[in-house]
Protein backbone atom coordinates (compact mmCIF):
# COMPACT_ATOMS: atom_id res chain seq x y z
CA UNK A 1 0.00 0.00 0.00
CA UNK A 2 1.64 3.64 -0.94
CA UNK A 3 2.13 5.63 2.02
CA UNK A 4 -0.56 8.25 2.78
CA UNK A 5 -1.96 9.96 5.32
CA UNK A 6 -3.34 6.82 6.71
CA UNK A 7 -2.71 6.27 10.10
CA UNK A 8 -1.37 9.82 10.69
CA UNK A 9 -0.31 9.15 14.37
CA UNK A 10 1.43 6.15 14.00
CA UNK A 11 3.37 8.01 11.50
CA UNK A 12 4.17 10.80 13.58
CA UNK A 13 5.42 8.75 16.31
CA UNK A 14 7.44 6.22 14.37
CA UNK A 15 9.05 9.67 12.73
CA UNK A 16 10.08 11.03 16.17
CA UNK A 17 11.60 7.50 16.95
CA UNK A 18 12.79 7.13 13.74
CA UNK A 19 14.95 10.84 13.98
CA UNK A 20 15.79 10.09 17.81
CA UNK A 21 17.51 6.51 16.57
CA UNK A 22 19.17 8.23 13.52
CA UNK A 23 20.94 10.88 16.16
CA UNK A 24 21.74 8.06 18.80
CA UNK A 25 23.31 5.87 15.92
CA UNK A 26 26.63 8.31 15.86
CA UNK A 27 28.86 7.58 18.95
CA UNK A 28 28.19 11.39 20.68
CA UNK A 29 26.03 14.17 20.00
CA UNK A 30 28.87 15.62 19.28
CA UNK A 31 30.88 13.33 16.97
CA UNK A 32 32.26 14.85 14.51
CA UNK A 33 31.16 14.56 10.64
CA UNK A 34 31.25 11.09 9.25
CA UNK A 35 34.75 11.04 7.93
CA UNK A 36 36.23 10.86 4.01
CA UNK A 37 36.88 7.47 2.66
CA UNK A 38 40.36 6.58 3.15
CA UNK A 39 40.23 4.48 -0.12
CA UNK A 40 37.92 6.53 -2.91
CA UNK A 41 38.34 7.43 -6.71
CA UNK A 42 39.87 10.01 -8.26
CA UNK A 43 38.65 12.88 -9.25
CA UNK A 44 38.27 12.49 -13.19
CA UNK A 45 39.93 14.75 -15.56
CA UNK A 46 36.83 15.33 -17.60
CA UNK A 47 33.60 15.53 -17.50
CA UNK A 48 31.67 11.92 -18.22
CA UNK A 49 28.40 9.90 -16.20
CA UNK A 50 29.24 6.85 -13.79
CA UNK A 51 26.42 5.17 -12.06
CA UNK A 52 25.85 4.12 -8.28
CA UNK A 53 22.38 2.09 -7.05
CA UNK A 54 22.34 2.79 -3.27
CA UNK A 55 19.42 1.54 -1.00
CA UNK A 56 18.56 2.82 2.43
CA UNK A 57 14.71 3.14 3.18
CA UNK A 58 12.22 4.44 0.99
CA UNK A 59 13.75 5.75 -1.67
CA UNK A 60 11.44 9.00 -1.78
CA UNK A 61 14.28 10.60 1.01
CA UNK A 62 17.51 8.83 -0.40
CA UNK A 63 16.21 10.51 -4.23
CA UNK A 64 15.41 13.69 -2.29
CA UNK A 65 18.94 13.69 -1.34
CA UNK A 66 21.24 13.18 -4.21
CA UNK A 67 18.73 15.09 -6.32
CA UNK A 68 20.85 18.16 -4.03
CA UNK A 69 23.93 17.15 -4.25
CA UNK A 70 27.09 18.97 -6.37
CA UNK A 71 27.48 16.54 -9.12
CA UNK A 72 24.44 14.63 -9.49
CA UNK A 73 23.19 14.23 -13.10
CA UNK A 74 20.44 13.11 -12.00
CA UNK A 75 18.31 10.30 -9.33
CA UNK A 76 15.99 8.00 -10.22
CA UNK A 77 14.00 5.71 -7.93
CA UNK A 78 13.35 2.11 -8.54
CA UNK A 79 14.13 -1.62 -7.32
CA UNK A 80 17.35 -3.81 -7.08
CA UNK A 81 19.01 -6.83 -5.67
CA UNK A 82 15.72 -8.73 -6.48
CA UNK A 83 15.08 -12.48 -8.74
CA UNK A 84 11.64 -11.01 -10.15
CA UNK A 85 11.94 -9.07 -13.39
CA UNK A 86 10.42 -5.86 -14.26
CA UNK A 87 8.64 -6.43 -10.31
CA UNK A 88 5.45 -3.24 -9.14
CA UNK A 89 5.45 -1.70 -6.14
CA UNK A 90 3.06 -3.64 -4.74
CA UNK A 91 5.38 -6.80 -5.20
CA UNK A 92 8.55 -4.96 -3.89
CA UNK A 93 5.95 -3.92 -0.73
CA UNK A 94 5.54 -7.53 -0.07
CA UNK A 95 9.03 -8.31 0.71
CA UNK A 96 8.70 -11.87 -1.49
CA UNK A 97 10.63 -10.27 -4.60
CA UNK A 98 13.98 -9.68 -2.69
CA UNK A 99 14.29 -6.28 -4.09
CA UNK A 100 15.09 -3.78 -1.99
CA UNK A 101 13.81 0.26 -2.73
CA UNK A 102 16.88 1.54 -4.44
CA UNK A 103 18.29 5.15 -6.60
CA UNK A 104 20.12 4.97 -9.35
CA UNK A 105 23.04 8.60 -9.27
CA UNK A 106 23.73 8.98 -11.85
CA UNK A 107 26.72 11.53 -11.11
CA UNK A 108 29.98 13.19 -13.12
CA UNK A 109 33.24 11.90 -11.26
CA UNK A 110 35.09 15.17 -12.56
CA UNK A 111 32.75 16.98 -9.87
CA UNK A 112 31.87 14.20 -7.30
CA UNK A 113 33.82 10.58 -6.44
CA UNK A 114 31.77 7.29 -5.50
CA UNK A 115 33.45 7.59 -1.99
CA UNK A 116 31.96 10.87 -1.65
CA UNK A 117 28.49 9.50 -2.57
CA UNK A 118 28.82 6.84 0.09
CA UNK A 119 30.03 9.36 2.27
CA UNK A 120 26.58 11.58 2.18
CA UNK A 121 24.81 8.29 2.09
CA UNK A 122 26.19 7.74 5.65
CA UNK A 123 26.04 10.69 6.99
CA UNK A 124 22.68 11.66 6.27
CA UNK A 125 20.90 10.01 3.63
CA UNK A 126 19.69 7.21 6.51
CA UNK A 127 21.07 4.83 9.73
CA UNK A 128 23.20 2.35 7.92
CA UNK A 129 23.01 0.22 11.21
CA UNK A 130 19.32 -0.46 11.21
CA UNK A 131 18.85 -3.77 9.90
CA UNK A 132 15.68 -4.32 7.75
CA UNK A 133 14.09 -0.90 8.27
CA UNK A 134 14.31 2.68 8.46
CA UNK A 135 12.56 4.54 10.88
CA UNK A 136 8.71 3.16 10.51
CA UNK A 137 9.24 1.13 7.46
CA UNK A 138 10.04 -2.52 7.94
CA UNK A 139 11.36 -5.79 6.24
CA UNK A 140 13.93 -6.29 3.72
CA UNK A 141 12.40 -4.08 0.89
CA UNK A 142 13.99 -1.31 2.94
CA UNK A 143 17.62 -2.83 3.60
CA UNK A 144 20.73 -0.95 3.87
CA UNK A 145 22.57 -1.93 0.97
CA UNK A 146 25.08 -0.83 -1.66
CA UNK A 147 25.01 -2.43 -5.39
CA UNK A 148 28.27 -1.99 -6.85
CA UNK A 149 29.08 -1.97 -10.69
CA UNK A 150 32.65 -2.59 -10.41
CA UNK A 151 35.32 -4.03 -8.53
CA UNK A 152 36.21 -0.64 -7.49
CA UNK A 153 33.45 0.37 -6.07
CA UNK A 154 32.90 -2.93 -4.13
CA UNK A 155 36.71 -1.95 -3.01
CA UNK A 156 35.39 1.54 -2.12
CA UNK A 157 32.50 0.20 -0.13
CA UNK A 158 33.66 -1.98 1.78
CA UNK A 159 37.11 -0.78 2.84
CA UNK A 160 34.68 2.74 3.79
CA UNK A 161 32.66 0.21 5.76
CA UNK A 162 35.21 -1.15 7.63
CA UNK A 163 36.90 2.26 8.31
CA UNK A 164 34.16 3.27 9.64
CA UNK A 165 33.24 0.48 11.88
CA UNK A 166 36.98 0.29 13.53
CA UNK A 167 36.92 4.37 14.26
CA UNK A 168 33.24 3.41 15.84
CA UNK A 169 31.56 6.15 14.28
CA UNK A 170 28.11 4.98 15.09
CA UNK A 171 27.29 3.17 18.30
CA UNK A 172 26.49 0.50 16.50
CA UNK A 173 27.92 -1.87 13.57
CA UNK A 174 27.29 -0.51 10.04
CA UNK A 175 24.73 -3.38 8.68
CA UNK A 176 25.12 -2.49 5.03
CA UNK A 177 24.79 -5.40 2.46
CA UNK A 178 27.22 -4.79 -0.35
CA UNK A 179 26.18 -7.08 -3.20
CA UNK A 180 26.90 -6.85 -7.38
CA UNK A 181 24.22 -4.85 -9.00
CA UNK A 182 22.33 -7.37 -11.64
CA UNK A 183 19.36 -5.18 -12.24
CA UNK A 184 17.68 -1.83 -11.29
CA UNK A 185 14.28 -1.20 -12.41
CA UNK A 186 12.25 2.36 -12.87
CA UNK A 187 9.73 2.45 -9.94
CA UNK A 188 6.53 4.11 -11.68
CA UNK A 189 5.96 7.40 -12.30
CA UNK A 190 4.14 8.48 -9.24
CA UNK A 191 6.76 7.38 -7.36
CA UNK A 192 9.75 9.73 -8.77
CA UNK A 193 10.12 13.23 -6.99
CA UNK A 194 8.02 12.60 -4.69
CA UNK A 195 9.02 14.00 -1.94
CA UNK A 196 10.13 17.61 -4.09
CA UNK A 197 6.34 17.14 -5.74
CA UNK A 198 4.42 16.34 -2.27
CA UNK A 199 6.29 18.60 0.40
CA UNK A 200 3.65 19.03 3.13
CA UNK A 201 2.69 15.03 2.93
CA UNK A 202 3.31 14.14 6.56
CA UNK A 203 5.63 11.16 5.93
CA UNK A 204 8.09 13.41 3.65
CA UNK A 205 7.80 16.19 6.47
CA UNK A 206 8.92 14.13 9.36
CA UNK A 207 11.44 11.92 7.68
CA UNK A 208 12.68 13.00 4.28
CA UNK A 209 12.12 17.09 4.46
CA UNK A 210 14.95 16.69 7.43
CA UNK A 211 17.49 14.35 5.46
CA UNK A 212 18.07 17.50 2.45
CA UNK A 213 18.35 19.69 5.55
CA UNK A 214 20.97 17.56 7.23
CA UNK A 215 22.67 17.75 3.54
CA UNK A 216 23.00 21.19 3.35
CA UNK A 217 24.07 21.71 6.97
CA UNK A 218 26.52 19.02 6.92
CA UNK A 219 28.26 19.24 3.28
CA UNK A 220 26.91 23.31 2.71
CA UNK A 221 30.28 22.65 -0.14
CA UNK A 222 28.22 20.10 -2.04
CA UNK A 223 24.47 21.19 -1.69
CA UNK A 224 23.01 22.55 -4.46
CA UNK A 225 19.05 24.38 -4.30
CA UNK A 226 16.75 22.79 -7.25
Amino acid sequence: MLRSNFATAFILLGSLLAATSACNARAAATAPPVPAPAVDAKIAGAPSQQTAVLAGGCFWGIQAVFQHVKGVINATSGYAGGSVKNPSYEDVSSGETGHAESVQIVYDPSQITYGELLRIFFSVAHDPTELNRQGPDEGTQYRSAIFYHTEEQKQIAETYIAQLNQAGVFQRRIVTQVAPLQSFYAAEAYHQNYAAMHPNQPYIVFNDAPKVEHLKKEFPERYVSK
